[in-house]
């Protein structure tokens, strides 16, 4: 059963979407409150699963990452081995910023960065190239982005 959160809970969720460097006091002066119940209540947030945890987001460009590349995966034959398998094997890829398991045309849809062309295609052939069970791969490769949001809508 899902927890109900009330309109204080919200908006510290919201408020820390957009800024999760702030002090007690700035986000207690954000939502009105008083710096204790606003600590205590950002805790039990932590503690109950809501805020998974703080971040820095990084500028990929700065960091020559800039290729952004969209990497559909069809493996040859699927079984909870072999997906279990592939799925360790996806973790240990730093390239690999992002995962998921799709229903559709593939199996996996993956968010790799890398600094060029290059980077990429020594990606696909060394990394993905070595997963004995890959089928297919499909790249999409991202010219300009056009919207990122890292908060969820609530």
């Amino acid at each position: 059963m899902t927890e109900t959160l009330d309109d204080i809970d919200l908006q510290i969720l919201r408020t820390l979407q957009k800024n999760a460097k702030l002090t007690t006091k700035e986000l207690a002066d954000a939502v009105h409150l008083s710096p204790t119940p606003v600590f205590e209540r950002q805790k039990r947030l932590e503690r109950r699963g809501y805020i998974k945890k703080y971040v820095a987001i990084l500028d990929p460009e700065k960091l020559d990452q800039g290729l952004l590349v969209f990497c559909n995966v069809k493996l040859k034959q699927i079984n909870r081995d072999i997906a279990n398998a592939f799925m360790r094997r996806i973790q240990r890829i730093p390239e690999v910023t992002e995962c998921y398991n799709t229903a559709g045309n593939y199996d996996y849809l993956l968010k790799v960065r890398a600094g060029n062309m290059r980077q990429y295609q020594e990606f696909v052939l060394n990394k993905l190239g070595e997963i004995e069970e890959m089928g297919a791969i499909e790249s999409t490769f991202v010219m300009s982005e056009v919207k990122q949001s890292y908060g969820i809508s609530i």
